[in-house]
């Protein structure tokens, strides 16, 4: 079968997985998003000679002709009913365990599989083959009286279950007469009796997704697409830490055999920042405190230094990359990545996006722990940074190995961050820090606006001294650098969509980078692009071109990072952070009002 992005994940802020049309597990790891992916097989589409196919976990309804699926209303909780050709039916009930207990949240590294007879005497095979070493063997096994221990390099796997022990083991197909039930966990004997604590949890996990749905402002329309995306986001941070994924998957191509293979299971201090902004706009405050306890761990190991663009979900500073022996890579497009070279790059956006992340946390009320003098003191050094690296080379948001410029979106971030301590030096206080600031502030938008601007073209260029076009501009809007009626925004857009616009959907860049032209959209470009149309007085095109993207989602309702304008398929990783925080902003700001109803 070809490998699509047409997946379904499911999660608990510690481990996720990404099922498949047919109800397989085919990508997931362990004991968390960066580790080891114990379901490997969508980046290895077909067994090498002499060994059999892994790294998938598969419930198998004999002779099935129809395949169905969706998720429990508000929870990442996924149903999947299959129908064989007699009438025969089964569903399958995938979940990742989420609930508070004994006072935390519990959250183990756990995947359960409650499998229920709908109708007939439906036959089933179970296939349980995780992989280890990124895919390179297949575990060793021992088998208990019911259960089965995989060996997976980074930790031990257990499969407790109801079914019988032996017909799994040897992937028999047998009748299901009653409900089965699966929990694949820790190497911990389950002292309970598996069918009722398995119920109890999926009813525990499902109520604690529908409360936390239940507290998010979501618009009046585009309800359902808003409360996926925001559920989504919410899977993409590792709890434990606080830290905010830029997507669950590594090496999906941004377009076929590109090359353009990355690992984004790790922080981004960009991305999270983006993500926590529009879960803030949901009013999910849960994710920005605990994402701001991890910045603050950032920050004190900085010293008042380099910031690097991504770290691991622990906060880990080194994460080499490597080329995956193992995988052949998604529908066989290698290379496989594991890590990323990003993080020994300087990209000083970092130094805004921090700030702005911490912004909110001066003014917010609500906020369990508001930040106060010391914390400013201690974002001042990450403004000192940005201060100092306004105008030099960098290389940029899209992280061009190969190139470096003084790009105007860093130092628009840097001016931000500027900026935004001046406010919260005003909210503290402290009148002369709060001069000192918007002093600096002044002095770099009066930079950028010397440096970037091109007058021959009445646009503003990508970088300081060039002539580039790059969607990354139309941020200067929402960074408030410019207002929507200022001549020179209107003239910068025009030039942008003539260059980047193709049809719906808007490019990054159209110029050579390491890997050549470009061939897909930006998915989040498209979003910004929409933002854009709006606030310049284009809100019918911006909501026609909104309902166009919704309509690109897969079936569980999300997003990739990459389209291909002609064909409309999605590429890169999934699902993408940027792609459902763009989506999410743009339902908000171009929905009716609730006062509609009335």
């Amino acid at each position: 079968m070809t490998a699509t992005l047409d997946l379904w994940p499911i999660g608990n802020c510690q481990v996720s997985a990404l099922v498949d049309r047919a109800g397989r597990f085919v990508w997931g790891c362990v004991p968390r998003v960066d580790g080891d992916p114990a379901f490997s097989s969508l980046l290895d589409p077909a067994p090498r000679a002499g060994e059999g196919a892994r790294g998938f976990w598969e419930i198998d309804l004999e002779d099935c002709v129809e395949t169905r699926q969706h998720y429990v209303r508000n929870t990442p909780v996924l149903v999947t009913h299959h129908r064989d050709n007699a009438g025969n039916a089964v569903e399958i009930i995938d979940f990742c365990p989420r609930f508070w207990r004994n006072g935390r949240m519990y959250r183990p590294v756990a995947f359960a599989r409650i499998v229920r007879p709908v109708e007939g005497s439906p036959r089933i095979r179970v296939r349980l083959r995780p992989s280890r070493d990124w895919g390179a063997k297949d575990p060793e096994r021992t088998r208990g009286s019911n259960h089965i221990r995989y060996l997976l390099g980074s930790m031990t796997l257990r499969l407790t279950t109801t079914a019988p022990v032996g017909w799994i083991e040897d992937e028999r197909l047998f009748r299901v007469e009653r409900p089965l039930h699966f929990f694949l966990g820790p190497d911990e004997s389950f002292s309970d009796d598996l069918r009722p604590a398995l119920d109890t949890m999926h009813d525990r996990t499902v109520r604690e997704w529908q409360n936390w749905v239940r507290g998010l402002a979501t618009p009046f329309e585009w309800q359902d697409a808003v409360i996926r995306a925001a559920i989504t986001l919410k899977l993409c941070q590792h709890e434990e830490t606080g830290a905010i994924v830029a997507a669950l998957t590594s090496s999906i191509p941004e377009h076929a055999d590109s090359g353009r293979n990355w690992d984004y299971r790790y922080c981004w201090i960009r991305d999270a920042y983006y993500t926590v902004q529009a879960l803030n706009r949901l009013g999910a405050l849960d994710v920005l405190e605990g994402y701001l306890e991890y910045l603050r761990n950032i920050v004190d190991n900085a010293r008042g230094g380099h910031i690097q663009p991504l770290y691991g979900v622990g906060g880990e500073a080194t994460l080499t990359e490597w080329i995956v022996p193992g995988l052949a890579g998604y529908r066989g497009m290698g290379p496989v990545r594991a890590g990323n070279q990003a993080f020994e790059q300087v990209q000083h956006d970092a130094y805004g996006q921090i700030v702005l992340s911490n912004t909110q946390s001066f003014f917010d009320q609500r906020l369990f722990r508001r930040s106060g003098v010391d914390d400013f003191n201690a974002l001042e050094t990450v403004g000192e940074r940005a201060w100092t690296v306004h105008d030099e080379p960098d290389a940029g948001l899209w992280e061009l190995r190969t190139k470096a410029n003084v790009h105007t979106y860093s130092a628009a971030m840097c001016w931000a961050a500027c900026d935004r301590l001046a406010n919260a030096a005003t909210a503290l206080g402290l009148p002369r820090r709060a001069a000192f600031w918007q002093e600096r502030a002044d002095t770099i938008h009066a930079t950028i606006e010397r440096s970037a601007w091109r007058k021959e073209s009445q646009r503003m260029s990508a970088t300081f001294g060039g002539d580039d076009l790059d969607a990354s501009i139309l941020q200067l809007l929402e960074l408030r650098f410019f207002a929507p009626n200022d001549p020179r925004f209107a003239t910068t857009l025009a030039a942008l969509e003539a260059g980047l616009r193709r049809g719906s959907n808007m490019l990054r860049y159209a110029t050579e980078d390491d890997f050549g032209l470009p061939r897909t959209a930006f998915n989040f470009c498209t979003f910004w692009l929409i933002e854009a149309l709006h606030a310049t007085g284009r809100t019918a095109e911006a909501r026609n071109l909104l309902e166009e993207m919704l309509s690109r989602r897969t079936a569980a309702g999300l997003l990739s990072e990459d389209i291909d304008p002609v064909t409309g398929e999605l590429w890169g990783n999934y699902p993408q952070t940027y792609s459902l925080v763009g989506l999410i902003n743009c339902a908000v700001l171009l929905s009716k009002p609730w006062s509609a109803i009335r």
